[in-house]
C-alpha cells in the first residue's frame, strides 16, 4: 500500500516563501507582514527619489558607499522590503544577496497613496526594530519630510519632524548634508 508523503516536514515557511520572491521574475515586489505586492513607482514617485539621489550622492561616494534599491530581509518577519533609496557600504554591496536594515547608513521611502501607510507605520517600526540606523521618511501625501535616528525594539527615539517641503533637512553624520526638500 503507498502513502502520500508529508512534504511540510523540515520545510521553513519563511525560507521558502523569501526564496520564492528572490526568483520571482525580477521585479521589485516586497513582502509586507506576510503580504505579497509588485512595487511599481509612478514617474512622480521616482523623480522625488532621484532629487534625493542627487543631493547625497557626493557624500555618498566619499563614505565609500552606493546608494540604490536593493533587498532588505528581516530575519524572523514575514518580510523583505525593496526601499526606495538605501546607503550601502559597497563592500556589502558586492556580495550579492539581500542586506539587513542595521548595514545600511540610511534608509529612505516615499509614499505613494498605495502604501502611505505602510511606510508610516508598518516600515517605520520595522527599520527601528532592525537597526537601521537612519529612516527618511518623504511623504508626498502629507507633502513632509521626516527623518527617524537611533533605532530600539520599540521604535524610534529621535524624530526630526514632520517638516512641511520647501525645509531643509539636515542628515546628521556620517553625512553632514543639509537636504533641500522644495522641489519634492
Amino acid at each position: 500500500m503507498t502513502t502520500a508523503h508529508d512534504y511540510s516536514e523540515g520545510i521553513d515557511p519563511e525560507r521558502a516563501l523569501k526564496y520564492a520572491i528572490q526568483h520571482h521574475s525580477g521585479d521589485r515586489t516586497e513582502i509586507v507582514e506576510g503580504v505579497i505586492s509588485n512595487v511599481t513607482p509612478s514617474w512622480d514617485h521616482e523623480r522625488a527619489a532621484k532629487l534625493v539621489r542627487r543631493q547625497i550622492e557626493t557624500r555618498v561616494d566619499a563614505l565609500g558607499c552606493v546608494e540604490g534599491s536593493g533587498n532588505l530581509d528581516l530575519p524572523g518577519s514575514a518580510n523583505w522590503y525593496v526601499p526606495d533609496i538605501a546607503v550601502v557600504p559597497e563592500e556589502l554591496a558586492h556580495r550579492g544577496g539581500a542586506l539587513l536594515p542595521d548595514q545600511t547608513l540610511l534608509i529612505v521611502e516615499i509614499t505613494s497613496k498605495s502604501n502611505a501607510d505602510t511606510d508610516r507605520i508598518v516600515k517605520r517600526k520595522r527599520y527601528a526594530e532592525y537597526g537601521a540606523p537612519l529612516y527618511l521618511l518623504v511623504d508626498r501625501l502629507e507633502r513632509s519630510v521626516t527623518l527617524f535616528a537611533e533605532p530600539g525594539s520599540l521604535g524610534y527615539t529621535k524624530v526630526d519632524g514632520p517638516h512641511p517641503f520647501g525645509t531643509v533637512v539636515r542628515l546628521p553624520e556620517p553625512f553632514g548634508v543639509d537636504l533641500d526638500t522644495g522641489g519634492l
